[in-house]
């Protein structure tokens, strides 16, 4: 796994609190609601500052691991802390190392494979290991860019 430093960016979005096991359950599921909200057309045209029409993805506030809550905001990278509008958030993912992934393929299955893989690089102690600090998926036109802090 390729180590790499990561810039420091702020992102504005929509957040929920969660868990892996959550997920796996559709009766509890909150991401598809988040990026449903995240990904409608327009959700962001009016945040100042935007640096590009990525979609950002911050994993954060985690309880323990892969196993523990964590937070998820889903939005779009900005220069500054704008007026931060209602219904959103901002938040500050720190520069740092970071092992960065590359995902192509069909979405969202190529990305939950790989995060199946990363519990499992977790999971067998593979190093280098995680922080459980911040994580960040890039979400562009090619696919996606994911950053687990290390």
């Amino acid at each position: 796994m390729n180590v790499t430093e990561r810039a420091e960016l702020i992102v504005v979005g929509f957040v929920v609190r969660t868990t892996n096991a959550d997920e796996m359950d559709p009766a509890r599921a909150k991401l598809p609601g988040l990026w449903q909200r995240a990904g409608a057309p327009g959700a962001f045209a009016h945040v100042p500052g935007r640096v590009d029409e990525n979609l950002y993805a911050v994993l954060t506030d985690y309880e323990s691991d892969h196993h523990g809550a964590f937070t998820q905001i889903v939005g779009t990278g900005v220069r500054t802390v704008p007026r931060v509008p209602e219904g959103m958030v901002a938040v500050r993912v720190p520069a740092g190392p970071a092992m960065k992934l590359e995902v192509r393929g069909p979405m969202p299955q190529a990305l939950i494979d790989i995060w199946q893989q990363v519990w499992k690089h977790t999971e067998s102690g593979g190093t280098p290991a995680r922080a459980f600090t911040t994580d960040l998926e890039v979400h562009h036109p090619d696919g996606v860019d994911l950053y687990l802090a290390v």
